[in-house]
């Protein structure tokens, strides 16, 4: 097997040229001349899906050697869960492997096997949590997205970062699939196992760019963060990203929203199916703005009737009633807030009105920092995230370098971003601001 599969003496690549255009992220058209890539190089890999067949990846891919190329394939607008319904794991001298995880849900000794070897995946931040609930954890790693943020690509999907490193392009309609599927088609399986086909060589590219352009140790610094960070909490308050839930005025109007939510969400989650497929967002905001006591009041608001109500029935609609009714008789002290809660500082937008010293901070270190950002070739949201620079900012810290880096630290920068961006931060913070400030 040939470990690149663009080696031209392999012989066991299709690369074809198209004149159509392909799905591609973002608005960018596809050049004509840029081969795509459709065939895995050593063909496509039976799907792994019981013990034995296990237990032979797990030995070849122990046997391989160098990092190891990781993906996951999850269903997404289908599934109320984010587990892993497809794991596709490639390694140097074991050739690709496409994993079950439903039939095989335990891949706690796959991860045993490759031990402490770096693993190499794109946007690990969604694929790290699915494969840590199949029993696996990296030690090292590299993110081919995160390296391309770094080195301030402007497009840092894998198939945009794979056509200008590697000059081929990877197919993505398969991208928003149902994974939970079974079977899985064939041209599904060949787009998941082309996903890793690369990667490798990806990492190796953008590894010697990163070298080139002084930030190997950034990204280092920045896997090592990536690697060892715990799950993400889950969000105060979710039921507040209801899209449309702007229109919603009133405490009781927003107690409604949010119980019509909550129930929407045990049911999709006792489904496993995505919440939308139970109830639309559109009509608990209807709903909510309604306020109907009746199931025949909720099935006469367009949300509920016609189609979508046949399919509920009278049942579910009196389940529906009998939360906002529920909601409706709620005492006020068990009201929701009109505006959410905040762990932390408040959203700059309202800076200026509570705290005009604050915006005026803000203000000024967002200059700075996109300035510093510039001269070394950054994104601005890579070099300090926007949550970390409000909060040191709306609390700030005695205005020395070694105050603000300290609780820079803190608030969990890293050690880069602490160096590039400590001095002009205690700078502003030295500095005597307006009383009065009318905006950002």
């Amino acid at each position: 097997m040939s470990d690149s599969p663009l080696d031209p003496t392999s012989g066991s690549v299709t690369v074809v040229a198209e004149d159509d255009d392909a799905a591609v992220e973002g608005d960018a058209a596809v050049e004509a001349d840029v081969p795509l890539l459709d065939t895995p190089a050593d063909g496509l890999p039976e799907v792994t899906t019981t013990p034995s067949a296990l237990s032979a990846v797990i030995d070849r891919m122990a046997a391989g050697h160098g990092p190891v190329a990781l993906d996951t394939e999850r269903a997404g607008g289908y599934r109320y869960s984010q587990r892993a319904y497809l794991v596709q794991v490639r390694r140097r001298g074991a050739g690709t492997a496409l994993i079950d995880p439903i039939a095989c849900p335990d891949l706690s000794e796959l991860g045993a096997a490759l031990g402490d070897d770096e693993w190499v995946l794109h946007a690990a931040s969604q694929d790290l949590q699915p494969l840590a609930e199949l029993g696996m954890s990296p030690t090292a790693l590299f993110d081919t997205e995160l390296a391309g943020r770094l080195l301030n690509r402007p497009r840092v999907g894998l198939a945009a970062l794979v056509e200008v490193e590697m000059g081929v392009r990877l197919a993505k309609e398969h991208s928003a699939v149902d994974w939970s599927t079974r079977p899985m088609p064939a041209e599904w399986l060949t787009y998941a196992a082309l996903d890793v086909e690369l990667l490798l060589e990806l990492r190796d590219a953008l590894e010697d760019d990163l070298r080139s352009a002084g930030k190997l140790d950034w990204a280092h610094e920045e896997f090592a963060a990536l690697a060892a960070a715990p799950p993400a909490p889950r969000r105060q308050e979710p039921w507040r990203r209801l899209s449309g839930l702007h229109k919603v005025r009133g405490a009781r109007r927003l107690a409604r929203a949010r119980a019509l939510w909550e129930e929407r969400d045990r049911i999709a989650e006792q489904r496993d199916i995505t919440p939308s497929r139970v109830l639309p967002d559109a009509a608990i905001v209807q709903a909510a703005l309604a306020g109907p006591v009746t199931a025949e009041e909720l099935g006469a608001l367009p949300g509920f009737r016609g189609r979508s109500r046949r399919a509920r029935g009278r049942s579910e609609l009196s389940r529906w009633a009998d939360v906002l009714r529920a909601a409706s008789d709620l005492p006020p002290d068990q009201l929701p807030t009109p505006r959410p809660r905040y762990d932390g500082p408040p959203p700059a937008r309202a800076w200026a009105e509570r705290d005009p010293q604050a915006a005026a901070r803000l203000s000024a270190a967002r200059a700075a920092l996109t300035e510093i950002a510039d001269a070394h070739d950054l994104p601005s949201e890579n070099l300090l995230t926007p949550d970390v620079l409000r909060r040191l900012l709306w609390e700030p810290p005695q205005p020395t370098q070694t105050a603000v880096a300290a609780q820079l630290a803190a608030l969990g920068a890293r050690t880069w971003q602490i160096g590039l961006v400590a001095e002009a931060l205690s700078t502003i913070l030295a500095e005597p601001v307006p009383s009065l400030v009318t905006g950002e």
